[in-house]
């Protein structure tokens, strides 16, 4: 082999190699989700101004339901609704929730029996937890000591509905759930509204993956729209 051949071959594989670690890098940074969309959003109603819908227990703890109005802020916007302003009567109405839900593994998880949450595709609000045949936590100490812990699983899970301010009639609802070894963050919070977000004003209830890249800061809400410009429609 001459040494031309060999320093082709040097450069072929540190090529692949690059390629290799950028493919890892750009999946690192990207969220697969589950997403369901439900409704039949009007064709002559634009999306426009909103305020979000507070329950007593969110306004019970107002520094986590702002971040999580921040979250949803950038699907919202990219979607083309705006926040209307201080005193301004907004058009939509949107109320948002989510929640993480952490399970242990234990050594004798059989993919069969168990698969993680994922194998039971997308659930409701309130339909049962995607417990295995041992319940939630199992038993990971005892009798399988010697095997070593395996690492938590994380559901996270974000709903969004939005109803017409003025009748209160539900206009738009969409879900969307990831799973993995993350705890969570403002970041994927984000990056899961963006997924929830992306069927609009199309639905889907059958659950589809949906990719989405991780917003590289968290999401911030937009400027509100001025009380002169919230509801007005351009003229003839």
């Amino acid at each position: 082999m001459t040494v031309i051949q060999r320093t082709q071959r040097l450069l072929s594989a540190a090529a692949l190699a690059a390629a290799a670690l950028l493919a890892g890098c750009a999946s690192m940074n990207a969220v697969d989700t589950s997403v369901a969309t439900f409704g039949a959003w009007p064709a002559d109603i634009p999306p426009g101004t909103y305020a979000f819908d507070r329950l007593p227990s969110q306004q019970a703890d107002m520094p986590r339901q702002q971040s999580l109005e921040n979250a949803a802020a950038q699907a919202l916007a990219m979607a083309g609704f705006r926040p209307a302003a201080d005193g301004a009567k907004p058009e939509m109405m949107i109320q948002i929730g989510a929640r993480t839900e952490r399970f242990e593994q234990a050594p004798w998880d059989d993919p069969f029996w168990w698969g993680g949450p994922r194998r039971f595709g997308y659930r409701g609000w309130a339909s049962p937890g995607p417990y295995g045949p041992w319940g939630p936590y199992g038993y990971r100490q005892g009798l399988w000591a010697p095997f070593p812990p395996a690492p938590d699983v994380y559901l996270h899970e974000v709903a969004l509905l939005i109803r017409d301010a003025n009748t209160g009639k539900a206009l738009y609802e969409t879900r969307a759930t990831t799973d993995g070894y993350s705890s969570g963050g403002d970041r994927l919070l984000a990056a899961m509204f963006d997924a929830s977000m992306k069927d609009f004003p199309r639905t889907n209830d059958k659950a589809h993956n949906v990719r989405v890249e991780l917003p590289l800061v968290p999401s911030a809400m937009p400027p509100a729209v001025p009380p002169a410009t919230a509801s007005s429609a351009p003229t003839a």
